[in-house]
Formats: C-alpha cells, sequence, structure tokens
C-alpha cells in the first residue's frame, strides 16, 4: 500500500517509518503542523523533519503555513478541546493531500506518541478518510516510540520537549503547584 503519513516532527517519522518498511509499504511524508508555538519551535520542527527527509531519501510534501490567528480563534473558547480541532485540522490536509496525489491510504506519526489520544486520533482520521474518500491507516505505533527516539538523537534531530501548541507548552513548563494557605 502506498501511505502519504502526516508528520508531526522527525523524531516520531523515526518511530513509524521503520514499521511501514517492515510491513512492506511504501509512503511520502507530509509536515503540516499549524497548531506548533511559538514560530521557532515551528521553524525546528520543520527542519529537523526536511532533515530526516532528505538524510534517508524519502518524498515529501509541506505546507508551510502558520496560520496562528486562526489556530488561536478556533481553541481560545475551549482549550480543552483543542486536541480534537488539531487532529481534524491537520488529517483534513492530509486526507486531502492523499486524494489529490493518488496515495491509496493515510496516517500520521501522532499514533506513535504514548502522549496523544489514539481513539480519538482513529476516529477523526476515519472520518476524514470518508469524506474524502482515502482510507486512514490506522495502527498502534506506540512500541516504536523509544526507539524512534534513539534512533533520532542518532541523526542528531531536534527533540521537542513538548506537544506543540502554547498550552501544551504550559502545561509542561508550568506544573501546578498546591499551596497552603
Amino acid at each position: 500500500m502506498n501511505i502519504l503519513l502526516h508528520c508531526c516532527c522527525g523524531p516520531c517519522a523515526c518511530g513509524v517509518i521503520p514499521r511501514l518498511q517492515e510491513l512492506g509499504h511504501t509512503y511520502g511524508c507530509f509536515f503540516y503542523n499549524p497548531n506548533i508555538h511559538p514560530y521557532q519551535e515551528h521553524k525546528a520542527r520543520k527542519n529537523s523533519f526536511i532533515t530526516l527527509m532528505e538524510e534517508w531519501r524519502i518524498p515529501y510534501y509541506l505546507n508551510d503555513a502558520y496560520p496562528l490567528e486562526q489556530w488561536l480563534a478556533a481553541v481560545a473558547d475551549a482549550p480543552q478541546s483543542r486536541c480534537r480541532y488539531c487532529y481534524e485540522n491537520r488529517l483534513q490536509a492530509a486526507a486531502a493531500l492523499a486524494k489529490r496525489l493518488q496515495y491509496d491510504a493515510f496516517s500520521t506519526t501522532l499514533l506513535v506518541s504514548p502522549y496523544q489520544n489514539q481513539q480519538l486520533i482513529r476516529e477523526v482520521g476515519e472520518a476524514m478518510g470518508e469524506k474524502f474518500g482515502v482510507p486512514f491507516f490506522f495502527e498502534d505505533f506506540r512500541p516504536g516510540f523509544r526507539p524512534g527516539q534513539a534512533l533520532a538523537r542518532e541523526q542528531q534531530l531536534y527533540m521537542q520537549k513538548y506537544c506543540g501548541c502554547i498550552y501544551s507548552e504550559k502545561e509542561r513548563y508550568c506544573k501546578k503547584k498546591e499551596v497552603a494557605l
């Protein structure tokens, strides 16, 4: 099967691509992640992705849009629902591109992370697959997470420290502390 793989970053791609190879699939990779903030973080992840794609000689596609205002407007009133919006936004773009480029299916490296909601990703991916007429390839890629991180370190790829959005950055760095009054 020829799969378009949405990639959130180079390190996560390192955790999924070996599995796709093991299964005998062909693939191209797609970077589109308008949820990553601030811009310098977005740029670092994009550059890490490009480095990996070129080193491994993988065909890739970039949507370098950075619609910060659109993203903020979509999640500001309900930040607890931001992950659904992010999944929908990115997987819709991946499904549309897979359809246009005539891939057999599409998937995402989001499925490698133990920190992401597998069920919600699958639900959104399947809905986008139906909408665009391109099947969503689901596999629990989480067993590739640690090996993928090790491979990314060997490749000297930029390793992010939070999911990507400003809310996840806050959660990572501003841990709530109980204060006795």
